[in-house]
């Protein structure tokens, strides 16, 4: 398979949290090593904001935090990151709002339905993917095993919630989005949004330190238009739209199982879980996960010591992959 080839999982119409149907819901997918014979080495790695499974390879490879020699890996994409159902390619405008439980219900049919798989030894995903990782040890307590969420949060929190609505007032209010229905991507909403965005992922160290250098970019001016701007405005805006609708949204307990208690959510987790925050995350400081590890009944808090913020999960940095591979092959040999 190679680099950019995937696999798409055809799920049919998908009833979703809010009522709506996503008439022919697919979920994108692609697969590392090998599905042993008792079909229990199978780890599932989640996506994050605006990337794709190719995004989330890092973790993947015999030296790093999941070995396919020894694990089967399936990565899957998002829905709303246009490669799994998204406004790009099923509605545009008119894509139904999707929650963070409606993807991990549409998850566990694809891993049910197309692997025989009935237990996971570990999910595991950054930011958006850390969510998808909560949602899965809460919502399918006896499917999981292990559980690692790095960089991310089992409910969106309040100074979160503020942020992402931030950026969604930003991209909305280019006269050329058009409530959704425009027929060119709105260019100066994106690459305002993206510059807004810029001082959020990477921390004011990163910035300071001038880390960027280490990436390729000479200042932070370039670091701003070659990377920033390149990136999001090659993004979809109704895209971008959805995915901060589900990050936005996203909340372990608030299901018909907990009824709103996020204490409860929590301590009915049955997976041994590893959490790894950032000490310089701006979205998701390590207190919030200290809350959230207290209310667990076997979880560990692993906070990662770095400069480089929500970006230490990303794989841009050796330093912070090695702590992170170092935990989750503790988490799995344990």
């Amino acid at each position: 398979m190679g680099e950019h080839e995937f696999e798409v999982y055809a799920a049919g119409d998908a009833a979703l949290e809010s009522g709506a149907i996503l008439a022919g819901a697919e979920l994108a997918y692609k697969t590392f090593g090998t599905l042993n014979s008792a079909r229990d080495n199978a780890i599932v790695l989640f996506t994050h904001f605006g990337g794709t499974h190719e995004h989330s390879e890092h973790f993947i490879g015999e030296n790093r935090a999941l070995d396919p020699n020894k694990y089967f890996v399936v990565v899957i994409n998002l829905l709303g990151n246009g490669l799994s159902s998204s406004p790009s390619n099923a509605g545009g405008s008119r894509f139904p709002a999707v929650t963070m439980a409606d993807n991990v219900r549409l998850q566990k049919r694809l891993i049910e339905e197309v692997f025989d798989i009935n237990h996971l030894e570990l999910v595991m995903g950054h930011s958006m993917g850390a969510a998808q990782t909560y949602h899965w040890a809460a919502l399918f307590p006896d499917f999981v095993s292990r559980a690692a969420p790095i960089c991310g949060s089992a409910k969106t929190s309040i100074h979160n919630d503020v942020f992402l609505q931030g950026m969604q007032g930003i991209l909305c209010a280019d006269p050329a989005w058009r409530g959704g229905d425009y027929d060119e991507q709105p260019t100066n909403g994106l690459r305002t949004m993206a510059r807004a965005w810029a001082a959020w992922p990477p921390s004011s160290h990163f910035y300071r330190n001038k880390y960027y250098e280490s990436l390729g970019f000479n200042s932070a001016d370039d670091f701003l238009k070659n990377y920033w701007e390149t990136t999001y405005t090659a993004m979809d805006a109704n895209n971008v739209l959805a995915q901060i609708s589900t990050w936005r949204s996203s909340d372990i307990s608030n299901n018909d199982l907990y009824g709103g208690d996020l204490s409860l959510a929590l301590a009915s987790i049955k997976a041994r879980v590893t959490v790894l925050p950032c000490r310089s995350d701006a979205y998701f400081p390590p207190e919030d996960s200290e809350l959230e590890v207290q209310l667990m009944n076997n979880a560990m808090l692993r906070t990662i010591e770095s400069q480089w913020g929500h970006w230490a999960g990303s794989g841009r940095n050796a330093a912070d992959s090695d702590f992170i591979r170092t935990h989750v092959r503790e988490l799995l040999e344990n």
